[in-house]
């Protein structure tokens, strides 16, 4: 049988942290990055075909290629009974024209 005396510690207690609010000292706030772009949310459309003009062949890459000029992309094709429902999404726009930053040009006097 081992005898303690007061001086000597049970266990080895660990060493206090700089910041730990223990000690009286706020905890540090750390920044985390935000690493999302503004891009990421979508706006998204709905075309409805049926299951004809869908294996057809030419009805979905008709429809596929019109929204693509405008920026839609396909998202995924949902089953919906006898018909299709065709997903299409494009990123967000931006709700106002950004503002020129800058000098006007010069003026021809």
């Amino acid at each position: 049988m081992r005898v303690h005396s007061e001086e000597e510690p049970d266990e080895p207690e660990e060493p206090e942290e700089p910041g730990s609010p223990e000690n009286g000292a706020a905890a540090p706030a750390r920044m985390v990055p935000s690493v999302g772009l503004p891009g990421r949310e979508w706006e998204f459309s709905t075309r409805v075909l049926t299951v004809a003009e869908v294996a057809d062949g030419s009805t979905l890459s008709k429809v596929l290629v019109e929204s693509g000029a405008d920026g839609w992309d396909l998202a995924q094709v949902i089953d919906g009974g006898d018909k299709r429902v065709i997903l299409l999404r494009r990123p967000k726009r931006p709700q106002r024209e950004a503002r020129r930053v800058g000098f006007a040009p010069p003026s021809e006097s």
